[in-house]
């Protein structure tokens, strides 16, 4: 696919929207970043419309569009991921560390492509960058359920197609999710990533049920055929869009340094890095209960296929109730750092917890607050990193987030694996949920210390001053 100097390969007119200036059938507003660059605690030239829903996304048909084949294509997505984990466990015989291989392979490439995913973001045009991408993941499905269901799959094949499919990943995750704000437009980023979210975990509830029972009926293999299909209903939502109702900036020209200017521009916002710094610790230490389940499932509580289906159900119970909250927030006002920050303390405390439930019934209720936590959590973060960068350099800061999102994972796939073949099969959660603690506590004493949060945080009783406010108050004392 070739960069083009407009938003479709030609000269933008003047009724363009250009940036985040509203197309000519709705409207919107450009917005600055909060002072000195800060990550906005509460973002004022962001209110809200009084009339602002749950829902206020769904009123762009653009976004609509999106949304309508996301709902199809996550579920497959979900049903893909449980099968996958499982047929690696089962070639494996049970083995911890062979699905910690898995997933590293998985998220690998996401380390040596996702900044220059985003700096093709940044040039390209997202539609169509979103529509080859989907095609790809498409065909890495169909391949591996046409091997696996015909029964000549074998565990280095499922390894390299592992591979084939972190690098569509790669690739996908920083152009959909810039490409949401060209969708909705920068005031309607937070509901709409929310609204994206809660679409997400609907599938994360629905594919894994559906994954866990229709495996043992009719194997993994089926599964994977399933999401080849699933994926034909994101690429047709895409190519029903209209363009010229996009939000969109000017396509970035094709030039040397494009990806050291977008780690200048993160190096530069203090608050930026100390957001990513506390992303990369929670998703890479805390956030692996998604690859840890199975092993939990198999080799704690010794159940099968549906076993484990049903602890990610009630996970997906958790994140889809958050996800909604959040599109609730989102409709309102700006995401807020305290809430970041309480998040992850949150989501660190409730692991440890659940990580010494005695039966399998408590700790499947107690993934419930785990996935609420979490889910809030990514979602902020998010939010918080689209709504606080220039349009010209969302995509290759999304890159960046990415990288420090996922990227973690081939060290943390392996490393869970380990974890429990060495401590137990429940380590990976009690241990995951100390870092995240530790990691929110020490970002929320720095991101106070740098003044980048308006007011105090209150973390479970902690109670940590900005820079700004501890001056203030050392100054009532004298006097």
């Amino acid at each position: 696919m070739r960069a083009n100097t407009g938003s479709d390969g030609q000269t933008e007119s003047p009724t363009t929207p250009t940036r985040d200036q509203a197309p000519p059938t709705g409207a919107d507003r450009s917005a600055c970043t909060s002072p000195a660059g800060r990550l906005p605690e509460r973002a004022a030239e962001e209110k809200p419309e009084s009339k602002a829903s749950m829902f206020a996304s769904l009123r762009v048909p653009n976004y609509r569009l999106f949304i309508s084949g996301q709902v199809i294509s996550n579920v497959g997505t979900w049903m893909q991921r449980i099968a996958q984990d499982w047929l690696v466990f089962t070639l494996s015989g049970n083995n911890p560390v062979a699905l910690g291989i898995a997933v590293m392979l998985q998220f690998l490439p996401t380390l040596g492509l996702s900044l220059w995913a985003g700096v093709l973001a940044d040039r390209v045009d997202k539609r169509k960058l979103c529509i080859a991408i989907q095609a790809g993941i498409g065909v890495q499905a169909l391949v591996l359920g046409l091997l696996d269901v015909t029964g000549i799959v074998t565990l280095w094949q499922v390894y390299v197609l592992c591979f084939v499919l972190g690098i569509f990943s790669s690739l996908d995750v920083p152009a959909r999710q810039s490409f949401v704000a060209e969708m909705v437009g920068r005031k309607q980023i937070s509901n709409a990533v929310a609204l994206n979210s809660s679409v997400f975990n609907m599938a994360r509830i629905v594919g894994p049920a559906i994954a866990g029972f229709a495996i043992t009926w009719v194997g993994t293999g089926w599964m994977f055929l399933a999401n080849a299909v699933s994926t034909l209903a994101v690429i047709t939502g895409l190519l029903l869009m209209n363009p010229d109702q996009l939000f969109r900036g000017p396509a970035v020209a094709r030039a040397k340094g494009q990806l050291r200017e977008g780690l200048a521009y993160v190096r530069k916002r203090a608050d930026l890095v100390t957001l990513m710094v506390l992303v990369f610790f929670v998703s890479t230490f805390g956030i692996t209960f998604f690859t840890s389940l199975a092993i939990v499932a198999g080799n704690v509580f010794g159940t099968e296929a549906d076993g484990y289906g049903l602890l990610s159900t009630l996970l997906a119970v958790g994140t889809f109730t958050g996800s909604l909250l959040a599109a609730r927030r989102g409709a309102r006002g700006a995401p807020r750092v305290r809430l970041l920050l309480i998040a992850a303390l949150s989501l660190g405390a409730v692991e440890f917890v659940a990580a010494f439930m005695p039966t399998y019934l408590a700790f499947g209720i107690a993934l419930v607050p785990l996935g609420f936590a979490t889910i809030t959590f990514l979602n902020t973060a998010n939010s918080l990193v689209q709504t606080s960068v220039s349009p010209e350099m969302r995509g290759r800061v999304m890159g960046l987030y990415v990288l420090v999102l996922i990227g973690g994972n081939p060290i943390g796939g392996p490393m869970v694996g380990w974890m429990a073949d060495t401590f137990g099969g429940r380590s990976p959660f009690y241990i995951g949920g100390v870092i995240s603690v530790v990691a929110a506590v020490a970002c929320a004493f720095v991101l106070a210390r740098r003044g980048g949060m308006a007011r105090p945080v209150r973390l479970a009783g902690l109670r940590v001053l900005s820079a700004r406010g501890a001056r203030a108050a050392r100054t009532r004392r004298a006097l």
